[in-house]
């Protein structure tokens, strides 16, 4: 596996502020589940954009497919995928589209 990545996951929209909002642990707690998807499946010296369209409900994701991925291939798709289990959703429901950004190391 190649080097822990420093700025793996830029995930877009009010994600970013849930977890300032949450507080230090449960970004760190992120970064270790970003780590663990990405080393699993992912190519880390290789950026990349992945767009996820999923349902939302009871503060997580579920049934979530790959409609964007600007590096395919490098399994990012996989990983986005794997990192979709550990997303806060709050009191959204329904449909949603889920933008992440991964930056290699």
């Amino acid at each position: 596996m190649e080097g822990k990545l420093k700025k793996s996951v830029v995930v877009v929209g009010a994600l970013v502020g849930a977890f300032g909002l949450a507080g230090g642990a449960l970004a760190e707690s992120f970064q270790d589940h970003i780590n663990d998807c990405v080393g699993k499946f992912a190519t880390t010296s290789v950026s990349a954009s992945v767009v996820l369209e999923c349902t939302a409900g009871s503060g997580k994701l579920s049934d979530c497919k790959v409609v964007e991925n600007t590096v395919a291939g490098k399994g990012f798709d996989k990983a986005a995928v794997c990192l979709s289990a550990y997303i806060p959703m709050g009191s959204r429901t329904g449909p949603v589209r889920v933008p992440l950004k991964f930056q290699g190391s």
